[in-house]
């Protein structure tokens, strides 16, 4: 198949609408639904994502795309007790059930209704995790005939299924166009692996195999990550994503916030929240969004919290928000451009972050170095920009 309509482009108004292949055939095979124009986009970029996670650490991975870009990406590392209470889990997991937990879970908010690219075959477990969830559709080079099964039966059997050739190799040149006008470039094709990592700018230069990993990860979601954009990892998987930003320290902020809300989802006053069993996976996302947030009184005010939980809850303070933050350290993080500013590390520095890999070549390197000096941080540059449009 050369090319496959689609019911309209990015928004109804905008047709007619196709994939198609310029030479040779499609790579990919429609099992189920019906994907749209803005769900190919997210399937082929996640697939790319993930394929070259598992290249770069030899894990299965999985990744959660929402409007083209990640809001996670993960490795199939095995889930503590309180990461499977905090991502709706229980048992063991198969390592692909486990990245797509950890992926999913990076940012519940942002991935709900998401695409999901899995760098392996979808077994049984996997697709059993993926069955409760809100989700688009999925694209993975396989499925097992139970996964199949399972997954077909969602949305009321209209859940997208994309099949994709795992042998398959894109044209080295690729095209788009805007307002009519043809764009052409060589794909990105630089790979992304622990070399990227050697030439270590800081006075600390002490770099564990397990930052090394995170960093990778962080570096290949940026590269399939809309910019200009910042990305947090920490234990194998990505806790927050900044993507799409003017300014690079938006990137960073925004990004050091969504990991600051993973890491407190941990806080034992929020694993401890006496929600009533009815209350769906979703909204309970969302309360404890706003119970972390400076609006907490809206689903703790009398009449409020009746909705949603058994009884009412204490407030998790601003100081104990900034207490249990305190003591986090360990976290990774990417940049797709290099830090114009020292402020960027500062604000790093508030969610933890140990490791960062950056292009560098800015004329104030000096003072970045010179931030990260003053906390101990380790940081790279190796002169890679990773700029996705």
């Amino acid at each position: 198949m050369k090319e496959l309509e689609l019911k309209y482009g990015c928004n109804p108004n905008q047709k007619p609408a196709k994939i198609m292949m310029q030479n040779g055939e499609l790579p990919i095979t429609v099992l189920n639904g019906r994907p749209g124009y803005i769900n190919f986009m997210d399937a082929l970029n996640g697939w790319q994502l993930v394929k070259e996670l598992k290249a770069a650490t030899g894990l299965p991975a999985a990744a959660s795309f929402k409007h083209v870009s990640p809001a996670g990406a993960a490795v199939g590392l095995p889930l503590t007790e309180i990461l499977k209470k905090i991502y709706y889990v229980e048992g063991d997991l198969s390592p692909l059930a486990c990245a797509y937990a950890r992926a999913r879970g990076a940012d519940r908010m942002s991935s709900y209704g998401d695409f999901i690219s899995l760098s392996d075959e979808c077994d049984l477990d996997t697709a059993m995790l993926i069955k409760p969830e809100v989700s688009d559709g999925i694209i993975a080079p396989g499925y097992t005939a139970q996964a199949l099964e399972v997954l077909k039966s969602k949305r009321k059997g209209s859940y997208n299924i994309i099949q994709i050739d795992p042998d398959y190799v894109p044209a080295p040149v690729e095209h788009k166009d805007v307002f009519g006008v043809t764009f052409e470039q060589g794909r990105n094709n630089i790979t992304l692996d622990e070399s990227c990592l050697s030439n270590i700018v800081t006075q600390n230069k002490d770099l564990p195999a397990e930052a090394k990993r995170d960093l990778l990860i962080a570096l290949i979601t940026l590269k399939y990550t809309q910019s200009n954009s910042v990305c947090y990892a920490k234990g194998g998987q990505v806790i927050g994503v900044g993507a799409g930003q003017q300014s690079r320290i938006h990137c960073t902020r925004l990004a050091g916030n969504k990991a600051d809300i993973w890491h407190l989802r941990q806080h034992p006053k929020v694993l401890a929240l006496p929600f009533k069993e009815e209350i769906r996976r979703p909204d309970r996302d969302n309360t404890i969004d706003v119970y972390i947030s400076e609006e907490f009184m809206d689903v703790l005010t009398d009449g409020e919290w009746q909705k949603w939980f058994t009884q009412c809850p204490e407030p998790l303070t601003k100081e104990e928000q900034k207490a249990y933050l305190g003591q986090i350290s360990g976290v990774s993080l990417g940049s797709d451009a290099f830090f114009p500013f020292g402020d960027n590390i500062e604000r790093a520095h508030k969610s933890g972050v140990s490791y960062i890999v950056q292009p560098g070549g800015s004329i104030r390197d000096d003072n970045v170095i010179e931030t990260c000096d003053k906390y101990g941080i380790v940081m790279a540059c190796n002169g890679i920009r990773l700029f996705h449009h």
